[in-house]
């Protein structure tokens, strides 16, 4: 890796570290060691809430406003089976790319870090440009961003706006960005009753139709239909079980789990509430473990939106979609600091075996952040 405005170099020194969550594997030190290169300043930081340390790293390069920032993370979902190539070997077969990681997304920070040596070819930026890179997007994000987050708020540091370079684009390059997302909550159901012997229901308490009953308070009508901005609220049930192996026996539990993809006409509170109100009127014994892991949150369309559209249509010819589609990211920390849009590489193969990403994409999403850089921060 010789030349920092290729992103293909970079990109495969990333994917050969196997920085499977909750391991780094290198991956830090290899992006903070073509940083360093490019005069940024690296801050390493380092988290435990528990379980393994994570490690993340904050780099800027300036002082003066704005404060562009591109988040993003270096960890990678497990391996699986039925590759056809060595996930961390980052070959490169047929114009494309191939390893773990590659979409999702060491691809987009290689191309970020490429597009910002490109800028400093042209000229010093006149603003700061920094990389929020964590090491725990794709566990439990408890000790990535949110952690840095709170390093830069003690440093009072801020940021003034930010793309998250997940890989936004269902099938080709330019389709979409997202603007927001939706919220994500999971509950779990434990019914209570009392076990007996199947010929003799009226001794017992067999709690699966009060469950079913709940499940079915839950499921009859849509949560919404749906904004302007986002679609309709989903829930969808995730699992039912009892576990029970006897034929003749009712049992003393049923179980149930299911999520909630919600749209910003619910919150994660007044879902819980709605939650608790059905299982208060089914009646009975019955235990509800409520988890929200992300509110919903949208950047309404505005100046960073418009700078990304227009490099997008510049490099790629396509309008892209403002969508709030797909689980949740990483910008739902960062959105209460400061605009933030997502918008990265083609997503059609991550956590899939044989992730790959086409080299033409590395290129186009290259040029694609340095138009954008340029308009930011620009030059002096």
């Amino acid at each position: 890796m010789t030349d920092p405005t290729d992103p293909l170099g970079l990109a495969q020194a990333l994917i050969r570290c196997p920085s499977v969550t909750p391991e780094d594997a290198g991956a830090l030190d290899v992006l903070a060691g073509v940083l360093g290169g490019l005069g940024f300043t690296c801050h390493p930081i380092r988290s435990d809430s528990g379980g393994p340390e994570i490690r993340n790293l904050y780099a800027r390069r300036g002082e003066a406003a704005p404060n562009f920032c591109f988040a993003g993370h270096t960890d990678v979902v497990p391996v699986g089976k039925g590759w056809t190539v060595d996930p961390f070997a980052a070959t490169v077969v047929d114009g494309k790319l191939f390893g773990r990681g590659t979409a999702d997304m060491k691809g987009g920070i290689a191309c970020f870090v490429a597009a910002v040596a490109r800028l400093l070819a042209e000229a010093p930026p006149a603003g700061s440009i920094s990389l929020l890179i964590t090491g725990d997007e794709e566990g439990p994000a408890v000790d990535g961003t949110v952690k840095v987050l709170d390093w830069l708020a003690a440093r009072g540091e801020t940021l003034d706006c930010c793309i998250v370079g997940e890989p936004t684009n269902p099938k080709r390059l330019g389709e979409m960005m997202k603007i927001g997302r939706r919220g994500s909550l999971n509950c779990r159901l434990t019914v209570f009753g009392t076990q007996g012997h199947s010929a003799y229901p009226h001794l017992a308490d067999n709690p699966i139709p009060r469950l079913l009953d709940i499940l079915r308070r839950l499921t009859e009508k849509p949560l919404d239909d749906g904004n302007a901005h986002f679609q309709a609220s989903t829930l969808a049930l995730t699992t039912v079980d009892v576990g029970n192996a006897a034929t003749n026996v009712t049992p003393a539990e049923a179980h149930a789990g299911f999520n909630i993809r919600f749209n910003d006409s619910h919150s994660g509170a007044s879902l819980e509430r709605w939650i608790r109100d059905i299982v208060a009127a089914a009646g009975g014994e019955v235990e509800v473990s409520i988890e929200v892991s992300g509110e919903s949150f949208l950047t309404p369309p505005g100046p960073l939106s418009a700078t990304l559209a227009e490099a997008v249509r510049a490099v790629t010819g396509l309008v892209p979609d403002l969508s709030t589609t797909g689980g949740t990211s990483d910008a739902r920390f960062i959105k209460n600091l400061c605009p933030v849009v997502e918008f990265g590489l083609v997503g059609q193969s991550m956590h899939k075996s044989d992730e790959h990403v086409a080299l033409a994409d590395l290129e186009a999403l290259t040029q694609i952040y340095h138009r954008v850089l340029r308009a930011v921060v620009g030059g002096s």
